[in-house]
């Protein structure tokens, strides 16, 4: 067997068994298959793409490539949650202590941000002490003892996954359905929880821009769960605007402190109350959705889901008093507000935009390696469907170097859109897929 055939083999549109794209990708792994012919198979895929069955046999192969986590120590059914990225997107931050503390087992690894969107990591680390570098047995213990933890991928996860995602991103072939399915899905698999929950992001802020789009990603990553025994669902959800009000790392912490609290915005709670139901559902913690909602919105108003994020902030090191505390989060040194230059009602808000804004101002890496300010961001005032007078502020931007801030504040202005007549709010949820 060799990688130009398999090459060829793609390139006429033909399906590659499953020990192919096992030779393949292990032997990219293991350094045998160079960059130059993934590349080339890469282009091929793109193109010609994979049928269901393929798609499941790459995502297996990458699962393979290296080491497991195997959670079967750990009693009852744990349940992983994963999103396909967005602007605001803190729902990891609220729904790990929210559903673990409906007695669900939350062990999830998480990553850090790359341009305009967040990283669960990097949200996390503003928290004083917070350490995400867990081995392991302290991972597993936390779980264990508290029912959640969150922690870094290790290098050894899902290796042939990490090489690949760097050559498609600089080969143009990132937005393939298949290759993007496998590659979050064999992290989540290869991570070991027995059930996932997806947050399929659509719309101008998202990775896929049509609910077509959307709908497809999330069958097929439902489709692939269900092949490896790993119950799935998928709700798609809209990001056209960005959810909730803060976008920036300590700015989102204290928006998820304030939603675990029993307020925050309305969409960013909405929103949590609807994955954590299927998640609490998929645990056998509740008999429907509609009772899992009632319980969960029931935690957040009696204090036990903030409680139980102070519990895991304690388990891994950190300060426990920053969910009192808001002001222990680190604070950027100038705020400016955007004020609106006309009257009328918000009909757009650009979520791509406001990131970009808030990674100019400190809040995002522009490169893999690159360091971000944790209090530098972005806090809304006004989005769509909200009335606006002139004069009224939009947004306030936080940054510790006024640098960028002039740049910044034209990419935000340019995110809005205000006109005469009264907008609609947009949908929040699409649909759910399972």
């Amino acid at each position: 067997m060799r990688a130009y055939d398999l090459i060829l083999k793609k390139r006429r549109g033909q399906e590659l068994s499953s020990g192919e794209i096992e030779f393949f990708i292990h032997g990219y792994a293991k350094g045998i298959v160079p960059d130059y012919q993934v590349a080339a198979w890469l282009m091929a895929t793109f193109f010609q793409g994979m049928n269901s069955k393929e798609t499941t046999a790459l995502t297996q192969a990458m699962v393979s490539s290296g080491e497991t986590i195997d959670l079967q120590e750990i009693k009852g059914i744990k349940i992983d949650k994963h999103s396909t990225g967005g602007v605001g997107d803190t729902t990891t931050l609220i729904l790990g202590p929210l559903v673990a503390a409906a007695g669900v087992t939350v062990a999830k690894m998480s990553g850090r941000g790359l341009g305009h969107t967040g990283g669960t990591l990097d949200k996390l680390e503003t928290i004083p002490g917070f350490r995400i570098n867990l081995t392991r047995e302290e991972f597993i213990n936390n779980v264990q003892k508290i029912g959640l933890a969150v922690m870094g991928q290790t290098a050894n996860l899902v290796p042939a996954d990490g090489k690949m995602y760097a050559l498609r991103d600089v080969t143009a072939t990132v937005d393939s359905i298949p290759l993007i399915a496998s590659s979050i899905m064999s992290k989540k698999i290869a991570a070991g929880a027995d059930c996932i929950v997806l947050d399929v992001k659509v719309g101008q802020g998202a990775f896929m821009k049509t609910l077509e789009d959307a709908r497809l990603l999330a069958k097929t990553m439902v489709d692939i769960g269900e092949k490896v025994g790993r119950k799935t669902i998928a709700i798609i959800s809209n990001m056209d605007q960005p959810l909730g009000f803060a976008v920036g790392n300590a700015l989102e912490v204290e928006e998820a402190l304030a939603v675990l609290a029993g307020k925050g915005p309305d969409d960013l709670r909405n929103l949590c109350l609807e994955l954590g139901s299927a998640m609490v559902c998929l645990a056998k913690k509740a008999g429907s959705l509609e009772e899992a909602k009632e319980q969960l919105a029931g935690l957040l108003q009696n204090g036990e889901a903030l409680e139980k994020f102070g519990q895991m902030i304690s388990a891994q090191d950190g300060n426990p008093a920053v969910i009192q505390q808001w002001d222990l989060l680190p604070k950027a040194t100038y705020q400016e507000e955007l004020k609106a230059s006309q009257s009328g009602y918000v009909a757009a808000l650009e979520a791509e935009k406001v990131g970009l804004s808030a990674m100019l101002l400190g809040a995002g890496r522009e490169t893999k390696d690159g360091n971000i300010d944790p209090g530098a961001g972005v806090v809304l005032q006004k989005k769509i469907g909200d009335k606006v007078l002139k004069g009224e502020t939009l947004a306030v931007l936080h940054t510790n170097v006024m640098a960028k801030i002039a740049e910044a504040k034209d990419k935000l202005t340019s995110a809005y859109t205000i006109q005469p007549e009264l907008a609609a709010k947009p949908k929040l949820i699409y649909e759910v897929i399972q």
